[in-house]
């Protein structure tokens, strides 16, 4: 076994393990009663503590060790959630991520510093740890009459029950159950164990090879049910294991009888040999396991009034979701993202190929070759898709990860904040989700920051004391839609307009579009916060969260309402691999417009030094790509505008002509070329030439009276006197 790599198992599993701990934290403080996700916290706990423990990080086990027997509280409901509590836990969920973080650097054993943070963290949990204990002495000397099973259905009896059926690989797998059973001694006693045999079938049909064994072991031990259970780590994924503890209810050993495949009056029998229950609770288990076989336990359950039908629905419904999670589970593999960035960057290769195989094809009018061709770039097609879909995840984890910002940043500000969470299960491509983390980061933190109000301000103006920040995503034209959204105080109209008068960014008196005002907020350093915190300001910053969405071939911007609210929206392609693009020409220069972004395309009709073109009643501004690059003036007869839209804003890129689409694989340009404006990136043609990607959302910027809604008459009249205001001329390298 290559230890290495185990290891490395055990820190990615071990991550995933505790951002869902974390998850489920912070959602058991909106339902504390929920059983079910107090037990999924347990359990996350309790994993990587046996799974720290196979791996001899003591300080790992004996850190979650405490931090289990206060979850083992809150599920036994014998702790109450609180904020506080749930707090210090996110702080051990915390902690514990940095000791597998310093273990994946290298760093085995505990330093000063961690030394110093586990016991502040030790000393506080366990004060919440000491009351299941407490809790447990008093069960123990009160709740459990002498001579049997008493009012409560408690089985009188100081030893575990242990019950194991072997899976068929034991042996083949290289495990022995003896040693199993020997390394289980050493924790305690086995005052008796029973061995049961399972042919599974005719004897001459049974596979030398496979394990045919269970047993039934009455143990005496201090030891608690984890360190139990520690016994069975390495068999525990093809073994069937109940620990039953001391006291027991009777109800637990029927659960046991209807869980296990031999006959419920032999496995009795055996139990009462054991010495785990008496005669009398053995007919009083089997008495009612025959009642459950007539009736569902959920039915019962209901007839007696011990619970209302809806919770039995709940339950069937919650377990049939386990199950098809589980077998969804079961049809997933994990794989090195290097190994799917290379099957794109192949896939891209051969779309390369197979667009200069279909113009060798043409060039030489080969009927037979053609045809060919066109079958393959089907095909082609769809190994693209496909590999693309192997890159696609739910963004779902990414804004669950803002839970947690939420949380702690309003319980910093002392201020009461929900997130809601929409659209979580649409997809996207990995890279794009890991970039764009950081720049929601930053619009999440400004909206609770500076965006929603104090509870006192929020009474005063007639709103609910907690405020609430939205995360949304849906897809739109071929591009992900990425909303941030809060209840809160909105963002001063006038305070930004008097702002970039100060520093120049426009000039006195001039009128702008709502649009246009919010869109100042991106200028680098303007800012309008009153006071600077530590935590962010709306407008600081806000320049490189821009940059950074554009570096995406993104765009993003702001509407705003004052006193009812503030929303961020960004545009973002699927994916940065491969594209679906369209080709214009400009003399013999090639370009790639991304075919999301194209509304339609149009015959070029514009009277002479206007910058507009009037499309059935409605402005449309446009930008002439010669002027843009600086490309001297045409002497085509016709020219034709490609109608691009990028969050609502429309206008016309004029080119000379229109050549079609084309599956587009994005190659980035060289740093030497980063200062290359209105540019996305670069592709390979079928015959061997590079054309440039346009960045349509930064041609869109630059256009002047961009139209978001229906225009009248008298705006095409406005547009007339209005000029647009082009960029320096960038030469493309083509």
């Amino acid at each position: 076994m290559n230890l290495d790599s185990v290891l490395l198992t055990f820190i990615a599993e071990s991550r995933e393990v505790l951002h869902e701990m974390e998850n489920r934290l912070l959602a058991v403080e909106s339902s504390p009663g929920d059983s079910e996700t107090l037990n999924a916290i347990f359990r996350a706990a309790h994993t990587v503590k046996g799974s720290a423990g196979l791996f001899d990080l003591d300080h790992i086990v004996t850190f979650t060790h405490v931090v289990e027997t206060v979850l083992d509280g809150l599920r036994k409901g014998e702790l109450t959630v609180s904020k506080d509590l749930v707090a210090l836990l996110l702080e051990s969920c915390d902690h514990v991520r940095s000791l597998i973080d310093a273990v994946a650097e290298g760093r085995r054993e505990e330093d000063a510093d961690s030394r110093a943070a586990a016991a502040g963290l030790l000393e506080r949990l366990r004060r919440y740890a000491a009351a299941p204990e407490a809790a447990t002495r008093v069960r123990s000397s009160v709740d459990r009459p002498p001579g049997g099973a008493g009012p409560a259905g408690v089985v009188d009896g100081s030893h575990w029950h242990i019950s194991v059926r072997f899976g068929r690989d034991l042996l083949r797998n290289g495990m022995d159950p003896l040693s199993l059973i020997g390394y289980l001694g050493r924790l305690g006693t086995i005052k008796r164990i029973e061995t049961l045999f399972d042919a599974g079938g005719l004897v001459e049909e049974m596979d030398p090879e496979s394990c045919y064994l269970g047993v039934e072991i009455a143990f005496e031990s201090g030891a608690d049910k984890s360190t139990i259970e520690r016994a069975f780590e390495f068999v525990r994924d093809e073994c069937r294991i109940s620990i039953l503890p001391p006291h027991s209810r009777v109800i637990e050993y029927v659960r046991l009888i209807e869980d296990l495949p031999e006959e419920p009056s032999r496995l009795g029998q055996i139990l009462t040999r054991c010495g785990s229950v008496t005669a009398h609770e053995l007919e009083t288990a089997l008495r009612m396991q025959s009642s459950a076989s007539a009736a569902p336990i959920g039915t019962i359950l209901v007839q007696q009034g011990a619970v209302a039908p809806a919770v039995v629905e709940a339950a069937l419904a919650r377990q049939a979701r386990l199950r098809d999670a589980k077998a969804q589970e079961g049809r997933s593999i994990r794989i090195d993202a290097d190994k799917l960035d290379r099957l794109i960057n192949l896939v891209g290769e051969l779309i390369i190929s197979a667009a200069r195989a279909d113009l060798v094809g043409r060039r030489t009018r080969n009927v037979e070759l053609q045809e060919c061709t066109s079958s393959l770039s089907g095909l082609v097609q769809e190994v693209r898709d496909t590999a693309l879909q192997l890159r696609m995840v739910k963004i779902a984890a990414t804004f669950n990860r803002f839970q947690r910002v939420v949380h702690d940043v309003a319980r910093e500000l002392g201020k009461d904040i929900a997130l809601e969470i929409a659209g979580e299960e649409t997809e996207l491509d990995k890279t794009v989700v890991e970039k764009i983390s950081d720049p929601l980061m930053h619009l999440v933190r400004n909206a609770i920051d500076h965006g929603i109000e104090s509870a006192e301000r929020r009474v005063a103006a007639g709103k609910s004391a907690r405020g609430t920040v939205s995360l949304n995503a849906y897809h739109d034209s071929g591009s992900i839609i990425i909303e941030v959204s809060d209840d809160g105080g909105g963002i001063n109209r006038d305070r930004i307009v008097a702002k970039a008068v100060e520093r120049g960014l426009i000039e006195p008196g001039r009128t702008l579009s709502d649009r246009d005002v919010f869109a100042l907020v991106f200028e680098p350093g303007l800012s309008t916060v009153e006071q600077v915190t530590n935590l962010s300001g709306r407008g600081v910053g806000m320049d490189v969260v821009k940059r950074n969405i554009e570096a995406l071939r993104g765009a993003v911007e702001i509407a705003s309402e004052e006193g009812v609210g503030t929303a961020v929206t960004v545009r973002l392609p699927l994916t940065l691999a491969i594209i679906n693009g369209f080709l214009v020409g400009l003399g013999d220069s090639v370009f790639v417009i991304p075919l999301e972004t194209i509304d339609e395309c149009l015959e070029f009709t514009a009277e002479p030094g206007h910058d507009y073109t009037n499309v059935r009643g409605q402005a449309l501004p446009f930008v002439r790509l010669r002027e843009v690059f600086g490309l001297p003036p045409t002497t085509a007869r016709r020219e034709s505008i490609v109608v691009v839209n990028s969050l609502g804003r429309r206008a016309g890129i004029v080119v000379d002509t229109l050549l079609g689409e084309f599956q587009t694989v994005i190659k980035p340009l060289g740093t030497i070329f980063s200062h290359l404006r209105f540019v996305s990136g670069s592709t390979i043609l079928g015959n061997g030439n590079v054309a440039l990607i346009l960045d349509a959302a930064g041609l869109i910027q630059h256009v002047g009276h961009a139209t978001a809604t229906p225009s009248t008459g008298h705006d095409v009249a406005a547009a007339s006197r209005a000029t647009t205001r082009l960029p320096e001329p960038v030469r493309p390298s083509t």
